[in-house]
């Protein structure tokens, strides 16, 4: 890895796209190599992380990272986006105000555990090549189905009656709609609901207390990359003297023999619906004098080290 390769946990403002995020880096950086890994509604804010040149190649990995956010959602109200800034479809406010906090907790724990979810229309999903966005937009019907998710935990942090405001946090799979959550909330209330605010606090081991804003950005974004191991935190660790390192780069094996396993691979849970691949319970960050090369994946009959993903560049 050089200098101005790694991540960068943005701080997403909203208004911003997650590629408009990813456009604003390539043109402070220079480099073209850049994506995210995951992405985030315009209108929400929070935890964006973005990887700058080798460091994308670690996005794959980051498939069973859990996701947490906050979200607030308006009762009684019902919209073609799920969220308020879309039309207003149905204002049913007048009767939300009925709603106790008991009841509406008892309807946010049903959504706990493996739910199916059909995604919002306005999304960026994709059938048959083409987002459901683009689809809404004309108002053409296409069949969308429904979609496993996982909630681990939702928690409801406040209700204000009065207002028909909700404040809850959930922590939740890839693939989860939150605005969706508040829309079958609603129709279960039988008043309706839209989220009104969103902000991603978690996204894998990136945390919204340490997120950059793009004004840290451009006063020197080298000095707020982060190592692109940093979130392989269930990975293995490897340490390979420096003779082999020129071979490792360059796609060699690793005998068992030949290096000094630091730490052993953790279990790697991941929902159902996502698929990660079966030898990630093998994987092994491999460093030399403490640098960072790449990814090795241990194959138990040629006992050795197969080569994943070579993130370091030879000199």
């Amino acid at each position: 890895m050089t200098e101005r390769e790694g991540i960068i946990n943005l701080l997403k403002p909203a208004g911003m796209t997650s590629h408009d995020a990813v456009y604003f880096l390539r043109r402070l950086t220079g480099e073209k190599r850049i994506g995210h890994t995951g992405t985030l509604d315009p209108m929400a804010v929070g935890v964006l992380p973005l990887c700058i040149g080798n460091a994308t190649r670690i996005i794959e990995y980051l498939d069973a990272d859990r996701k947490s956010y906050r979200c607030e959602m308006l009762l009684g109200i019902e919209t073609d986006t799920q969220d308020i800034w879309g039309e207003v479809l149905c204002d049913r406010r007048k009767s939300a105000g009925n709603l106790t906090a008991e009841k509406l907790k008892e309807v946010l724990e049903t959504f706990q555990g493996d739910i199916f979810q059909i995604p919002p229309r306005y999304s960026s999903v994709r059938i048959n090549g083409r987002h459901l966005y683009e689809y809404a937009r004309k108002g053409e019907e296409v069949e969308i189905k429904p979609r496993p998710v996982q909630i681990y935990n939702l928690n409801l942090i406040s209700f204000h009656s009065d207002t028909g405001r909700a404040v809850f946090d959930v922590t939740c799979s890839k693939g989860t709609y939150i605005r969706s959550i508040c829309q079958a909330a609603g129709e279960i209330l039988g008043c309706g609901a839209a989220m009104s605010f969103l902000a991603r606090t978690g996204s894998g081991v990136f945390r919204i207390e340490d997120a950059v804003t793009m004004e840290e950005l451009q006063e020197g974004w080298e000095k707020n990359l982060i190592s692109p191991d940093s979130p392989l935190m269930h990975f293995g660790k490897l340490e390979i003297p420096e003779h082999r390192k020129n071979w490792y780069l360059n796609g060699g094996y690793l005998r068992t023999g030949e290096v000094k396993v630091t730490k052993r691979p953790e279990p790697v849970y991941a929902a159902e619906h996502i698929s990660i691949k079966k030898e990630m319970g093998k994987a092994y960050c491999v460093y030399c004098m403490e640098e960072f090369l790449g990814v090795s994946i241990y194959h138990e009959e040629k006992r050795q080290y197969l080569v994943d993903k070579v993130l370091g560049k030879r000199r």
